[in-house]
């Protein structure tokens, strides 16, 4: 079964996952450089072959595939939330970085999602991840909030959490 298809761009399908990418998945997911500001440590194959579970499983994870080889060069995530909204995030893997994939893939998602009636976008970013500042801000997007001190992942070796900032973006229908 083929997965469905989201969007294309001049470079890119847009579509969810398959079993398929289970390699490419781990290969980006694995590099720490990659998932330093996400929520886990860098993936083992086993940890990326569950994930591609659930990646499959939802049809807010869209993978971002390239056309020329078919290769998996990272994903989007669109979560409906009340009040007509979607959150966006991004990952991709590092070899593809600085060449206007994530922005290409993020423009073709927002377009469809406002077209189908989508008011607001919003993104929840760490203020040292300036590369995905600096995305968002290449998408539009305006910064709304900086959160201190909201959330954390980890906890130090005394088991205290270790607390991170957030700054929150949107984005809103013309």
């Amino acid at each position: 079964m083929n997965p469905m298809v989201f969007a294309e761009t001049e470079r890119l399908i847009l579509r969810g996952f398959a079993q398929d990418d289970l390699t490419d998945l781990f290969e980006y997911l694995s590099d720490p450089d990659v998932v330093e500001f996400e929520p886990h440590k860098p993936m083992s194959m086993d940890d990326a072959r569950t994930n591609l579970k659930w990646k499959i499983s939802s049809n807010e994870m869209i993978a971002v595939e390239l056309k020329s080889n078919h290769k998996v060069i990272g994903n989007v995530y669109m979560g409906k939330n009340d009040y007509e909204t979607l959150e966006i995030g991004f990952v991709f893997n590092k070899a593809y970085w600085r060449q206007g994939y994530a922005k290409e893939s993020c423009e073709a998602l927002i377009s469809s999602a406002f077209g189908r009636g989508i008011h607001r976008i919003y993104a929840e970013c760490d203020p040292k991840n300036i590369n995905s500042r600096k995305l968002l801000e290449a998408l539009g997007f305006e910064k709304e909030a900086h959160l201190k001190k909201n959330i954390y992942f980890w906890r130090d070796a005394d088991n205290q959490p270790i607390w991170k900032d957030t700054l929150i973006y949107s984005k809103l229908a013309e």
